[in-house]
């Protein structure tokens, strides 16, 4: 395998690993912004906000950088046009997380302590849900080493499954956050209601991209 890669083209699977520590940089800095959205420390916000910004602008370069070089002529074992799939769902997640970031410097985005719990739980699943992608996008060298087959290649469908049934725990925490805001329309004023229903759809978007970025490893597999 590494003789066919050496004679006939490069391996794209590190600069899309590359990119997707890029991603990975937006995402980590999630955490930290929803802290200091509890402890409504909106100068916090906004720097943290920033920083996001400028990683996912960094990401896209990455993306532009890996979409101009990635050469047309080079005999890979996967299409070139599913490598710019995988390329556009992980820098969808980036977008994802500036968005997080946008929406939260928009106004003080004060969350009753009602909710803190709650929403704790499903922050994290929509995070471990992106780490586990992040986890099938490492073993791409491996994958592509064995052929696409054999043990790494049903490791990698297990690792499939698995982001799939953490996105389905993401979607199910999602339901009594949102009966909960539903059940505070009255008491929050109607800009912060409808915030917190977009905040809660873009932290959503984490785990549904992430699941979508499985999937498409997996469609990858089959055809292989």
């Amino acid at each position: 395998m590494r003789t066919l890669v050496k004679l006939f083209g490069k391996s794209p699977f590190t600069p899309l690993q590359n990119h997707m520590e890029r991603v990975t940089q937006c995402v980590a800095k999630i955490n930290e912004i929803f802290e200091a959205v509890l402890e409504n420390d909106q100068a916090r916000i906004e720097k943290l906000s920033e920083e996001i910004s400028d990683l996912e602008h960094q990401a896209d370069l990455t993306k532009n950088d890996i979409r101009n070089n990635l050469g047309k002529g080079f005999f890979f074992l996967i299409d070139r046009s599913d490598v710019l799939d995988i390329l556009q769902i992980q820098d969808s997640i980036a977008d994802a997380a500036e968005d997080i970031g946008v929406l939260l410097t928009l106004r003080p985005a004060t969350l009753p302590q009602s909710f803190h719990q709650d929403f704790k739980f499903f922050l994290e699943k929509n995070i471990e849900c992106f780490y586990r992608a992040r986890h099938i996008i490492s073993e791409l060298h491996e994958l592509m080493e064995s052929s696409f087959g054999g043990a790494e290649a049903e490791k990698v469908r297990q690792m499939v499954r698995e982001v799939a049934f953490l996105e389905h725990e993401a979607d199910v925490l999602q339901v009594p956050l949102l009966k909960k805001l539903f059940q505070s329309e009255n008491e929050l004023s109607h800009t912060l209601f409808q915030l917190w229903l977009k905040v809660f759809s873009a932290i959503s978007a984490l785990s549904n991209l992430s699941e979508q970025l499985a999937n498409r490893i997996r469609m990858t597999l089959d055809v292989n």
